[in-house]
């Protein structure tokens, strides 16, 4: 028996959707396949907890299930009014209809399995696979599957082919659009469920999750970037190599330069499809040695006294 999702996933019925993801996140990055190979034990309890992800990660689901419309594998349950309406028919037969839809007596349990499916694959009443006892057939859209996957920043911001390994040991290939952020869906349509009879595939829903860089921050499309640099390059200028998503480039640092102070590479950060390139802005953080030569201090104490410079002069007489 499938356990219930809420206890695989370790969340309270009451949890908000981001917890959930949440804990989904932590629990398939602990058991992931691909960071346990060879551990079935592992294995089966990914593929637990991407089972219960797709009941009650999915909005949708999680309020059948809540309603007791689903069981813990995403079968629909029967309705209460199905035997009230069917338990007694003309004549005092059992489990008849005067259409001759279930053909007279029969196991009601068997008619369930039929309907809402032995593994989830049976569709109607005296019919499997779609079929109906009356010779018509139930077409129906196959169901969502949810599935996470981990990005790098440099992989989300540039796209390109990753492989997803499935709960059940299946690889799904993922086309990774320029500039995926983190918490989106890609949705890759026809690769969830199957349908039934004549109905379409589901989709599967790929929820992106991105990897901090060690450099780069992204707000928007803009990347930025604080770039360490030297006293003399701050007093002078400088032409200084500058890492970008696409590579180093060579930027000028003005003379006079400042801490904090921003410079912008045009068109440097994320490329997205149909949309101008971002840009990429580099704040100039000036970092001194943690020894500073006597030459270098006996120039700083004849700059101070003949230099009423005071970067905080008006600093906190703002009105207010």
């Amino acid at each position: 028996m499938t356990q219930d999702p809420y206890q695989t996933l370790g969340v309270s019925k009451t949890a908000s959707q981001d917890d959930i993801r949440k804990a989904y996140r932590k629990l398939a990055k602990k058991l992931h396949p691909d960071l346990n190979p060879d551990d079935s034990a592992s294995a089966d309890q990914f593929k637990a907890v991407s089972a219960a992800y797709g009941i009650i990660g999915d909005e949708d689901k999680r309020k059948k299930f809540d309603a007791g419309e689903i069981d813990a594998d995403g079968n629909e349950r029967p309705e209460q009014t199905f035997y009230r309406d069917h338990a007694q028919g003309p004549n005092g037969a059992r489990y008849y209809t005067s259409s001759g839809g279930f053909g007279g007596e029969e196991d009601l349990s068997d008619i369930f399995a039929d309907l809402f499916g032995r593994g989830g694959a049976r569709a109607s009443a005296g019919g499997r696979n779609g079929s109906r006892g009356d010779g018509g057939t139930f077409h129906m859209r196959g169901q969502n599957a949810r599935y996470a996957l981990e990005l790098d920043f440099m992989e989300a911001a540039k796209g390109g082919k990753k492989r997803l390994t499935l709960p059940h040991g299946e690889t799904l290939d993922v086309t990774v659009p320029a500039g995926v952020r983190d918490g989106q869906t890609i949705r890759l349509k026809g690769k969830g469920g199957p349908g039934l009879g004549k109905g379409p595939a589901g989709d599967a829903l790929i929820e992106i999750s991105v990897r901090p860089h060690n450099l780069f921050t992204r707000t928007g499309d803009d990347i930025r970037l604080t770039l360490p640099i030297s006293m003399d390059e701050a007093v002078l200028g400088a032409k200084i190599d500058v890492p970008t998503l696409s590579g180093t480039v060579k930027m000028n640092i003005p003379p006079a330069a400042s801490s904090g102070q921003v410079l912008r590479l045009k068109g440097k950060g994320i490329a997205r499809k149909g949309k101008a390139a971002g840009d990429q802005l580099v704040e100039l953080k000036i970092i001194l040695p943690k020894t500073i030569p006597d030459t270098v201090k006996s120039a700083m104490e004849a700059w101070r006294a003949n230099n009423a410079f005071n970067p905080r002069a008006g600093w906190g007489e703002g009105k207010g």
